[in-house]
This record gives structure tokens, sequence and C-alpha cells, in this order.
């Protein structure tokens, strides 16, 4: 389907909400909001959301750890494990 199927004005949303929602519910698809013509809001279903929201937080922490790897800011997997040795001997 094509992308501007998705895309609804706010008049549209305040007269059909509840199919709105419907669609975005059953498609998965999020729909793009516009007022006066210009873009202004998505809406999503929250399940969606959520994968998208864990998505981007791997891509954040694999950012970080790829930024702490060009620092030089790395532990070796012996200093690791030993240190949790000494950790859970001192317990």
């Amino acid at each position: 389907m094509k992308i501007s199927a998705d895309i609804k004005p706010v008049s549209y949303l305040k007269l059909h909400s509840a199919d709105l929602l419907n669609q975005i519910n059953e498609t998965h698809r999020p729909v793009i909001i516009t007022q006066n013509g210009e873009p202004k809001a998505v809406m999503q279903d929250t399940e969606s959301y959520e994968a998208m929201r864990n998505a981007l937080g791997l891509l954040k922490l694999i950012a970080q750890t790829e930024e702490d790897i060009s620092n030089g800011h790395i532990v070796s997997q012996a200093q690791v494990f030993d240190k949790l040795e000494r950790l859970l001997a001192s317990q």
C-alpha cells in the first residue's frame, strides 16, 4: 500500500478516530497526521512503538560500545572473570 494512504489531516482524525485506531492496530503501519498541509504528528500502535524503542536502545548501546573500543576503554575477558571471582569469594 502507498504511504499516501497513511497520511491524514487532523480533521480526519477528529471525525474518524476510532476507525483510524483500528487501521493502525490492524496494519501496524504508522499514520502521519497533518495540520494545514504540514506533517505534525505520527500515530503508531503500541507494539510497533515498543519494538522501535527497544531497537533504538540496542543501537545506542552498540554506538557507546564502539566509542569505548575506539577510545581504548576495554577490559579483557580474563580480567572480568578474575574480578568476578574475587567479588564472589569475598561474600
